[in-house]
């Protein structure tokens, strides 16, 4: 049986910056802990309006693979360092066919940033999990909310509906692309247009790189837009060398700034709390289908369908309503 922590002890020593305790809180969220419900209570409940969770910015950053997104967010963490922010990085790995944990740990590829006390990196797997971001991402950003991280970012696997699903998590949503893979012709087929916030077109000192602005630019100059709607900036970087990180940064902030004066902030995140609360709702709903699998009630009402005195949907609206009790 998995030892029982003290999680009003942990939460408080989370709220404080204290990397250990931040560390366990995500291994518990993330193995579905049974004191799952009793950490997202602490979470949520107390801490000054500076440590409230809520208060991080979060920003997702996707794009197909090899596009530099490891060190384009290395990059970023170092951009917003520089200007004396809090960071958190969730980076979500594949999963590990053996351990389901993430196949690239806690990533090489930012060691950079290890020894940085306001730098909190973790990576997530996804366990399966078809799209591009693990199951447990919205309760993990919770937990660095609370750290004090004061930016977030969340950088996918780039496959399946990853660009869909950041967007839906994040405030801001930065889609990278690169010249000579043909990302800007699959950005419109996948319909990415209308989740990015922001491009960025990474190794931009490789052949092609203006190419590539231009078909986004003609491709953004096609969607239809409102006078006051958001434009997707376009910014290019070569990320090893930190070159247009500074403008990123800038165009990140503009574009939380306008969140803020248009009201669109708050919509993304109650849209955002709806549909968590109606993932956990069908969670408790799956899990209470399958006690009820070898149950009576449902013996009962399968053999009522069999004989034919009541039709599947009357006997399912039976024991929904069942389960509602």
């Amino acid at each position: 049986m998995a030892r029982r922590v003290d999680v009003e002890d942990l939460v408080d020593r989370t709220r404080k910056g204290e990397r250990r305790a931040v560390a366990r809180l995500i291994s518990l969220v993330e193995d579905a802990s049974p004191q799952l419900r009793p950490i997202m209570a602490a979470l949520c409940r107390g801490g000054s309006s500076r440590w409230r969770v809520g208060a991080a910015r979060i920003i997702g950053l996707t794009g197909s693979p090899g596009v530099g997104k490891s060190t384009c967010t290395s990059a970023l963490v170092s951009g917003y360092r520089a200007r004396g922010r809090r960071v958190g990085v969730l980076a979500v790995d594949p999963s590990s066919p053996f351990t389901g944990g993430a196949l690239l740990g806690d990533r090489v590829r930012m060691q950079d940033h290890a020894t940085d006390p306001d730098v909190f990196i973790r990576s997530m797997a996804t366990r399966g999990h078809l799209g591009g971001l693990a199951w447990a991402t919205p309760q993990a950003l919770r937990v660095l909310d609370a750290a004090g991280c004061e930016v977030i970012l969340v950088e996918t696997v780039g496959v399946g509906q990853a660009e869909v699903e950041v967007a839906s998590l994040a405030d801001s949503t930065v889609v990278l692309v690169a010249p000579g893979m043909g990302d800007s012709i699959q950005a419109a087929k996948a319909g990415i247009l209308e989740v990015a916030d922001l491009f960025v077109v990474n190794k931009a000192d490789r052949e092609g790189a203006q190419a590539t602005v231009r078909d986004l630019r003609t491709m953004l100059a096609l969607a239809e837009r409102g006078p006051d709607d958001w434009k997707p900036p376009i910014v290019s970087t070569v990320a090893p060398k930190g070159e247009g990180i500074v403008e990123l940064v800038d165009k990140l902030d503009a574009h939380a700034d306008w969140l803020d004066s248009t009201g669109e902030l708050e919509r993304r995140r109650r849209d955002r709390a709806r549909d968590e609360v109606e993932a956990i709702a069908m969670t408790v709903l799956r899990e209470r289908m399958v006690d009820l699998h070898g149950d009576r009630r449902l013996v009962d009402l399968a053999g009522l369908v069999v004989a034919g005195e009541i039709d599947p949907y009357a006997a399912a609206d039976e024991l929904v309503n069942d389960l509602a009790k």
